[in-house]
């Protein structure tokens, strides 16, 4: 059961700094970590993100773009009576304008303390915390599936993630997914000018893990290359229909972690898969 949130949890060692490494890092220790996390950090989130995100966009991406005008899904007023999963969903901002429109989303995300920002806004849509390589959902259960930054990124075996995604979609559901842009493991995950010059290799599929003073992992980001991604898509059975790669707009201003103006006027920062089961 869901409970709403309380006052933010402190971490367990204020002091503590995670070792920054890359290393392999299987489908076991991403999945702990990444739980761990988000649950510790949803509260920090939440704060400094909330606004950016608001309460019922959908939003996919630090670029902003909204799916108001994107229509990535599909015309708004075709998604009503839609049956629609929404993974990795946070505090589910996306599922809540999707209600709007007069879908019927099911949020789901692996962090409970995630779901606790989800059940503290509000909506009448079911709340699920589950893992995305394991979903609790029949066979053609869904319409349409989303993923704005959820649980692709985090992830030791994408195709796993994709074939139960394909496995809950009905036939001919869409699928559609923001991921950090690949070009940018190249780069230092800086947003001034010291993230303009290439540092590693873009074709080094390492993990990138934060670990404990005893090497437990903390964190973990899995790398894709472009390449990696269309194949993960074809392998499990879905037809890769639009790859969009959102060009940062004048009005926005922001910085998100290693997003920036600087950077998103010169260099790609999400990329966007559209799919769609056969």
């Amino acid at each position: 059961m869901i409970q709403e949130p309380v006052s933010p949890r402190p971490e367990s060692d204020p002091a503590f700094e995670p070792e920054a490494t890359r290393r392999e890092s299987d489908v076991t220790e991403s999945a702990r970590a990444n739980r761990g996390w988000w649950d510790r950090n949803a509260d920090e989130y939440q704060i400094e993100h909330g606004t950016f995100l608001g309460d019922d966009h959908f939003v996919w991406c630090p670029e902003g773009l909204d799916e108001v005008e994107a229509e990535l899904l599909g015309p708004a007023e075709e998604l009503k009576g839609r049956d629609v999963l929404e993974i990795g969903a946070g505090a589910a901002q996306c599922s809540r304008w999707l209600a709007a429109q007069g879908a019927h989303p099911v949020a789901l995300d692996l962090s409970h303390r995630q779901l606790q920002h989800a059940l503290r806004i509000g909506g009448t849509f079911p709340l699920v915390c589950a893992d995305a390589s394991v979903l609790p959902f029949a066979d053609a259960s869904f319409d349409l599936a989303c993923s704005a930054y959820g649980a692709l990124p985090f992830v030791a075996d994408p195709v796993l993630v994709l074939k139960e995604v394909r496995r809950v979609l009905r036939p001919g559901g869409r699928f559609v997914f923001s991921v950090t842009h690949p070009i940018r493991w190249a780069f230092p995950d800086e947003p001034g000018p010291e993230g303009l010059s290439v540092s590693a290799s873009y074709f080094d599929r390492t993990p990138y893990v934060e670990q404990d003073e005893e090497g437990r992992a903390v964190y973990v980001e899995h790398h894709r290359t472009l390449g990696d991604r269309v194949r993960d898509i074809v392998a499990a059975g879905f037809r890769l229909v639009d790859l969009v790669e959102p060009e940062w707009p004048d009005w926005n201003t922001s910085e998100w972690g290693g997003w920036s103006p600087l950077r998103g006027s010169l260099i790609p920062g999400t990329a966007i898969f559209v799919c769609e089961r056969g």
